[in-house]
């Protein structure tokens, strides 16, 4: 009885982290469809985001040892930040203004299996194999994800939408590709982070790259409006420190149940839905009909199953359940 309701209660607690990572989605439409440049929207968000996090490190293992890790190998910090905040959130931002959040949101699932296909490229040991069941499962939500784009496209893409479509898939891949490569960094170098530090010290790193590209954004167009900040807060609270404590607790209640987490990680298929209801509602946005809805339902039901892949692969192996949880948290 007490497993049942421990599990009850981390699906309770992952579907309220994506209803939080959902704002990402929500919040940077709102910001481009009132006019915010998409760079602000982008380097707004962390720079917001590194004050938040501050009162909860004391919680969360403390500042120091992610001081100390950076401050000895800088070079991996950097390389990896840039990949998984910098490069990845540019992206995003800028996609943002090229179709509905729900759009972007069902797109960005593509990163439920690009960690999977970065493994090779990554590793040099088993976990650098890719596991075909896994693999069917994303061929899943590839088709999904092309369904979407092609029927909210009418059966074609203009060059937005192609443009869209691209920047969501290189975001998708960078930020996993970013969160594994540090990790490995970490690894090689014996360094023990929680899933808190990483994300605050992924944040810190980045700090230089986001304040040059507010630079050169204030001297292109000039400062953020105020309705533009407010938005970049809104996601740094939301999905950068309120989701993402939401997420791993969820999944650090169940991680040694593997039905229990494979549920909890499928939650995330309900940021498409928090996405298209509050778009709707909020935003003006259209319902996806069709094809894209199709695509929608293909998406969360690839999630849905990878989730229960994913979890039974990684049952009883402490490292891989946390590499796997690592991976959220944008």
């Amino acid at each position: 009885m007490k497993a049942r309701s421990t599990a009850l209660a981390a699906v309770a607690i992952a579907l309220a982290s994506a209803f939080f990572f959902t704002c990402t989605y929500v919040l940077n439409r709102a910001a481009a469809t009132e006019g915010g440049y998409w760079a602000w929207t982008a380097c707004l968000r962390y720079l917001i985001t590194l004050p938040l996090l501050l009162p909860v490190m004391p919680w969360q293992g403390g500042v120091a040892p992610v001081w100390r890790a950076i401050r000895a190998h800088p070079g991996p910090w950097l390389l990896w930040s840039g990949i998984g905040f910098v490069l990845f959130y540019l992206c995003l931002s800028y996609a943002a203004s090229s179709g509905p959040s729900w759009l972007i949101a069902g797109t960005f699932q593509l990163t439920v299996i690009a960690g999977m296909l970065c493994a090779p490229f990554l590793y040099r040991d088993e976990r650098a194999r890719v596991p075909m069941p896994a693999l069917a499962t994303g061929l899943l939500v590839v088709a999904g994800v092309l369904l979407l784009q092609f029927g909210h496209g009418g059966g074609s893409l203009d060059r937005d939408g192609w443009i869209a479509l691209v920047l969501v898939a290189i975001s998708a891949f960078a930020y996993p590709l970013g969160n594994r490569g540090l990790l490995l960094h970490l690894e090689r170098s014996g360094v023990e982070l929680n899933a808190t530090q990483r994300v605050f010290g992924m944040t810190l790193a980045s700090q230089p790259m986001w304040w040059a590209v507010a630079a050169i954004t204030l001297a292109q167009v000039g400062p953020p409006p105020l309705g533009q900040v407010s938005f970049a807060a809104g996601v740094a609270l939301g999905a950068g420190v309120i989701a993402t404590v939401l997420f791993f607790q969820a999944t650090g209640m169940v991680r040694s149940n593997p039905t229990a987490l494979a549920a909890a990680e499928a939650m995330q298929a309900a940021e498409i839905l928090f996405a298209t209801l509050i778009g709707v509602l909020w935003l003006g946005e259209a319902w996806p009909q069709g094809r894209a809805l199709a695509g929608a339902v293909l998406v969360v039901i690839g999630i849905v199953v990878f989730s229960i892949v994913a979890a039974r692969a990684s049952a009883g192996d402490a490292r891989a359940v946390d590499k796997a949880s690592g991976d959220r948290g944008a």
